[in-house]
């Protein structure tokens, strides 16, 4: 079994989002504008109201879907089709956009740690129109497995350790774990050879990734290959192991709309305008 290898590190630069929400942005920055199917990848986490209070308040999105991912807190989402939902801690939504929706997300605390992730995934050209759609998954539904002594893993998407993540029916066939490995623990974590993948310390202390050491809040592009070895270092660590199914396809991207064409864009922007979404 090919192992696969650390090709490029990452680190996430401060910014803000939605009504000034202070966040880390790991992908969809100059230093990694996209890793395909994967278009942008922030982590949030505060304990300041003022950092996050305000939320996301509504907002369109187009021809992609968001993939938030709660470690801690609260956050209220609804839409403009009279969707409603909460995101609590250990809680994952899948949000298909397709052809085009407005939402919001917005914290249901006043106070305390808000943390978590928002992923996003591009469509194909195929789907860019589908129906929107949801898969909100409470923590409840995330299998939990320890496929080797000192590791414990919350499979949110794929396969593992006999467990199946309940996220389903994605294009892109993705691979979502949260691997929490103890000082001098490893795992061989199987990935589908032709996936593009990266990992994410998130979590406690450095870990062992690909046979390197990789820092906390450090992101690593991993090359080809069917598997990857994920262990821990000289402390506890939390590690986000994320692989998608590239679409090799043309990207062309305005704020919330991803389409493959310009003429695409403009069109997102008119149906916006004539509230169509």
């Amino acid at each position: 079994m090919s192992e696969r290898r650390i090709i490029r590190r990452i680190r996430g630069i401060d910014t803000a989002d939605g009504a000034g929400v202070k966040l880390k942005r790991i992908i969809g920055q100059p230093g990694l504008d996209m890793l395909d199917p994967f278009l942008l990848l922030d982590e949030f986490r505060s304990d300041s109201a003022d950092d996050y209070i305000a939320g996301f308040p509504e907002h369109p999105h187009r021809g992609f879907e968001t993939v938030t991912y709660m470690l801690a807190g609260h956050m209220q989402h609804g839409d403009n089709h009279g969707n409603r939902g909460d995101l609590v801690a250990g809680s994952v939504q899948w949000m298909t956009a397709g052809r085009g929706i407005l939402h919001s997300e917005m914290p249901q605390q006043e106070d305390g740690l808000m943390w978590g992730f928002q992923l996003w995934v591009n469509l194909p050209a195929s789907d860019k129109m589908t129906a929107p759609r949801y898969q909100d998954i409470g923590p409840e539904r995330i299998p939990v497995v320890h496929p080797a002594e000192g590791v414990t893993v919350k499979v949110i998407a794929g396969e593992l350790a006999g467990a199946t993540g309940p996220v389903a029916g994605i294009v892109t066939a993705p691979v979502y774990l949260d691997i929490a490995v103890e000082p001098g623990a490893q795992i061989e974590v199987p990935l589908p050879e032709g996936h593009h993948a990266f990992a994410y310390v998130f979590d406690g202390a450095d870990a062992q990734v690909a046979g390197d050491r990789l820092a906390r809040s450090e992101l690593a592009v991993l090359s080809p290959g069917a598997s990857v070895r994920i262990g821990g270092d000289e402390a506890p660590a939390r590690v986000l192991l994320v692989a998608g199914r590239p679409l090799n396809e043309q990207v062309t991207r305005y704020g919330p709309f991803v389409m493959n064409t310009p003429e695409q864009i403009h069109e997102a922007i008119a149906d916006f305008r004539a509230g169509k979404f």
